[in-house]
């Protein structure tokens, strides 16, 4: 992400699986870890997604250490494609080698990687769940995204071409669950970057 990331790996279910690690601004200690997972990784997916980077970005600059890794089979990571099964083994593979039980964790991911952090959030502990979600443009076709606890952050593109706006809704609606909807937007946040940011850190803001 930025010249002061830090690559190290971490043992996953599968192999090695490659991890970016990024601080808060120098001597400022974390208020908690961000582990963001990235989009499918048969659609050129990697951590290295434009959206995983942002949702990165924003989690550095509201003081959290944030992650990102690549699931099996992506840019170094070892194993291969599992249908998304496997990648939730790898997701909670990384919370629990990266995460420290004096902060709180924080779980987020972009479409296919939303999927994922849905369903790594509700296998963990109760005693070691996520203080927050945060899912952007979540997989809620072709993959069954998880329930999630109320304060999830969902925020999806109006004109979202890979995942319909409908789709969402109807999965956020029996949650009774708000959708922060982006107007104009497709899937990927072209040119909405900064904005896709400042919503995340202003949610922690309120």
């Amino acid at each position: 992400m930025n010249s002061n990331t830090r690559r190290a790996q971490v043992a996953g279910p599968a192999g090695v699986l490659r991890v970016a690690i990024d601080e808060p601004a120098a001597g400022v200690a974390p208020v908690g870890v961000a582990v963001v997972c990235h989009p499918h990784p048969q659609h050129g997916g990697t951590m290295d997604n434009k959206v995983a980077q942002t949702l990165a970005r924003a989690f550095v600059q509201l003081g959290y250490r944030a992650v990102r890794f690549n699931f099996r089979g992506v840019g170094g990571s070892e194993g291969v494609w599992d249908e998304g099964q496997g990648e939730i083994d790898d997701a909670l593979a990384v919370i629990a080698a990266l995460r420290e039980p004096a902060l709180p964790l924080v779980l987020a991911g972009f479409s296919f990687g939303a999927y994922v952090t849905s369903q790594a959030a509700a296998r963990l502990p109760e005693d070691a769940k996520a203080q927050r979600l945060v899912l952007v443009g979540p997989a809620t076709v072709n993959f069954t995204v998880a329930p999630v606890p109320a304060g999830t952050l969902v925020i999806h593109g109006e004109a979202d071409e890979v995942v319909p706006l409908g789709a969402t809704f109807d999965w956020a609606r029996p949650q009774a669950l708000p959708v922060v909807v982006v107007p104009g937007v497709g899937h990927f946040f072209h040119g909405q970057l900064p904005l896709l940011k400042s919503i995340v850190v202003g949610a922690w803001q309120l």
